[in-house]
């Protein structure tokens, strides 16, 4: 029996949450082809019968621009220094840049830890080039000194080598005893998880300059008091933050249509995560520039 954590990282947007998703067999991570839409670690665990793989997604590291960012950064240093393995993602169908080197000249400086690369998103890149990111991928180990434990192409969209890379994984990590029950996927709070149901819901459709504005805090949650037991129904009261007025509207929308879709997307996520029918109440608010203020980014978690 083996057991252990292994931190999913990687530049922003090469598929981290959506390869958590797929690892766990269903989704205890937001997804969105938004760059830096996970904001915390999320731990989604994998039960086998050799063992119990703890996954722990991670921001993706950036050029940090704001407070938030160097918090986030932070965040992803302190993970990968604490688990047993670390996978770093490159996407097939991009070059490696700058960002990529970043993250492996930090990875290279830990060198008792296990390290392997994945060529994700092989679903958008044909045989050559997936070809060619392997080769890459492996001339940067040499490069830097990094010895990759395995170097795997997957592709989480279509399930592609999944199974693989989960034995893969477990094969690196020690021997002990499972460290949660047995049928536990993630142990995020559900006030946290239906506040990024709600954010994923938000994140659709809007302009490049909004999703690393937006935050969700959940004010109130519990069950209607005069529902019968057979018929229950959860009263959700969320905050959705904006940084300007001209952010509000776009959330909003013309006459509220978009809040409305946002609310019914997220809604319909929700019940499917309780297992019960959900009253969404969804606020808009502005919060001045919380990205670059210490106090309201404690205030909303970060």
């Amino acid at each position: 029996m083996r057991s252990g954590f292994a931190c999913i990282v990687g530049r922003p947007n090469v598929g981290k949450s959506t390869l958590t998703n797929a690892l766990v067999g269903q989704k205890v991570a937001i997804t969105s082809d938004r760059p830096q839409t996970t904001r915390h670690t999320i731990r989604g665990i994998v039960h086998k019968p050799e063992g119990q793989l703890i996954l722990v997604d991670t921001p993706g590291v950036h050029r940090p621009r704001t407070l938030l960012g160097e918090r986030l950064n932070a965040l992803v240093a302190d993970t990968w220094s604490e688990v047993d393995v670390v996978v770093m993602c490159f996407p097939a169908n991009e070059p490696i840049g700058p960002g990529d080197r970043f993250i492996a000249e930090k990875l290279a400086a830990l060198p008792r830890v296990p390290k392997v690369a994945l060529v994700t998103k092989t679903d958008v890149a044909d045989k050559q080039k997936i070809g060619e990111q392997l080769l890459a991928v492996q001339e940067l180990g040499v490069q830097l000194g990094i010895n990759w434990a395995q170097i795997v192409p997957v592709s989480a969209v279509e399930n592609d080598q999944i199974d693989l890379l989960s034995t893969l994984l477990l094969e690196l990590l020690p021997e002990g005893p499972a460290l949660y029950p047995d049928g536990d996927l993630t142990d995020e709070p559900e006030m946290v998880m239906i506040a990024e149901l709600i954010r994923e819901a938000a994140l659709e459709g809007v302009h490049d300059e909004l999703p690393h504005s937006i935050a969700v805090v959940i004010e109130d949650m519990v069950l209607r008091a005069d529902r019968p037991e057979d018929r229950p129904l959860m009263d959700i009261y969320a905050h959705v933050f904006v940084e300007r007025e001209s952010q509000k509207h776009i959330v909003i929308g013309k006459g509220g249509s978009r809040l409305k879709e946002v609310g019914t997307t997220a809604r319909l996520s929700i019940s499917k995560l309780l297992g019960i029918p959900v009253y969404l109440d969804i606020r808009v608010k502005i919060a001045k520039d919380w990205q670059r203020d210490p106090k309201q980014l404690q205030r909303l978690g970060f």
